[in-house]
């Protein structure tokens, strides 16, 4: 850590209202640095949460927000390589990192980092690992993609030797086009599972397979890795480490029997080459978020966690926000927020959903965001998925143009698709936010439940049904 800039110094970030960014900026200035940023796009939640913890922000790119000239520039993943602002650092040579750069450097440091990477599931699995080391008193640093709800925020700088911290497969900047988890110096990986998603940077599953593996690459002989053996790729990949490897899941080393659910919470056996540790309580819902916390058990016992400690954290997890987050009940019909954006995000969450809340109607909304969903790759993926619930409908994808016309969505062939399966139609497709809500509030009867999918703000169609429901 002796490469920190001093106390006091200038850090200014380019793009600081994406999650990830505004989140770094609470950290650094908590590390006692002036912080400033910039953002093309400056809206709530993120710009409310800047300005109450005190963090100029500056409206559009431009040169001149590089004046006076900060010590250190952190540039975000989104920004390119003509933005202003970009070129006015490369121009002047003001030192400048990738935002995880700035995670390795000042938050992980010299500290024991565990990193959760997958395709999915990482940061309910990063948010409830932070939470059982900080339940078992070890006051961990952390960095989660999200809000858990144990915490007031996604990050944590920590007094303890543990860094807990979300390993994304996405790139890092303009100038380094690998992966983020690159720079987390792994020495314990959690791998969720490796499927195909990212089209934009992606060309397919041998492409993933290659981030991934690199990662794996890095964990030291001394270190661990926990993956997921219900999926074929994560095990390929991870066969010849140099670290010690346990699976968990399906037939793995680590197995979860007895599953009981009930009323929110999820009971379930650990068991380890088929010796139990007895009944462990998580407040969890659904099949693959059992699997992220038998993860968590077993990352936990990794490093040396008595059992009693690990219930504790495991019994207490309150969650993470849009993680199936139960926004609230009008008329009877309760509606739920959750950020699925890939197929089998889609069908696990709808499945979980489905079994936590017998006996209820099932509603879901779906909302084609992510650089993967937004293309016709998993049109029957999604079809299948979606249609797993009782009434289906699904937005028009957001900025269509950003992808070429023939490789988009058809959001009616999903919809078509859907009905074909059933003697009535149970799937539309309804453009606008407001327009959804206006549907749920004239069709949705008491004792129905509505699940809204996106990974992203979905123009607030949470809150319009909300409102909707209520009139």
């Amino acid at each position: 850590m002796n490469d920190l800039p001093p106390a006091g110094s200038h850090i200014h970030l380019i793009a600081v209202c994406g999650v990830g960014m505004a989140s770094l900026a609470g950290l650094l200035k908590a590390r006692g640095y002036r912080v400033t940023g910039s953002d093309q796009n400056i809206y709530p939640p993120m710009s409310t949460y800047l300005a109450q913890i005190g963090i100029d922000v500056l409206s559009g790119y431009r040169a001149e927000h590089l004046a006076p000239r900060p010590d250190l520039v952190v540039v975000g993943n989104a920004v390119s390589r003509g933005n202003p602002e970009a070129q006015a650092v490369l121009e002047n040579g003001i030192p400048y990192i990738s935002f995880p750069q700035a995670l390795g450097r000042f938050l992980i440091g010299a500290r024991t980092s565990l990193v959760v990477a997958g395709t999915h599931g990482k940061t309910t699995t990063t948010a409830l690992a932070a939470w059982v080391l900080t339940a078992a008193g070890l006051d961990p640093g952390f960095f989660v993609g999200g809000v858990p709800l144990n915490f007031a925020s996604g990050w944590k700088v920590g007094s303890g030797a543990h860094i807990v911290i979300e390993g994304d497969e996405y790139d890092t900047a303009f100038f380094d086009k690998g992966p983020k988890f690159l720079h987390y110096r792994p020495r314990h990986v959690i791998l969720t599972g490796v499927e195909f998603d990212h089209a934009d940077i992606y060309r397919d599953l041998e492409h993933v397979k290659s981030a991934f593996a690199r990662l794996i690459d890095l964990i030291p002989a001394d270190g661990s890795l926990a993956v997921c053996a219900d999926y074929p790729a994560a095990l390929e990949i991870s066969r010849n480490v140099r670290c010690a490897r346990a699976t968990y899941g399906g037939a793995g080393d680590w197995t979860a029997d007895g599953l009981q659910f009930d009323r929110g919470r999820t009971f379930f056996e650990p068991r380890f080459r088929g010796n139990s540790e007895g009944k462990v309580e998580v407040g969890l819902i659904g099949r693959h978020n059992v699997s992220n916390a038998l993860a968590v058990y077993a990352l936990g016992r990794t490093i040396g966690l008595e059992r009693d400690r690990l219930l504790e954290g495991l019994r207490t997890f309150r969650g993470v926000k849009r993680r199936q987050e139960v926004l609230g009940e009008r008329r009877g019909v309760l509606v739920m927020d959750d950020f699925a954006h890939h197929p089998t995000a889609v069908r696990e969450t709808i499945e979980a959903v489905r079994a936590a809340y017998q006996g209820r109607r099932l509603w879901a909304i779906f909302e084609p965001r992510s650089n993967t969903s937004k293309r016709n790759i998993f049109e029957k993926e999604f079809a299948e998925a979606l249609a797993r619930a009782d009434e289906i409908v699904i937005a028009g994808a957001y900025q269509p143009e950003k992808v070429p016309e023939g490789e988009r969505i058809s959001v009616e062939n999903v919809a078509r698709s859907i009905n074909r399966r059933f003697a009535e139609p149970r799937a539309r497709v309804i453009a606008g936010a407001a327009e959804i809500a206006a549907h749920v509030g004239r069709q949705a009867r008491a004792g129905d439940l509505v699940l809204i999918m996106s990974n992203g703000g979905f123009d607030g169609v949470q809150q319009k049904i909300l409102e909707a429901l209520a009139r």
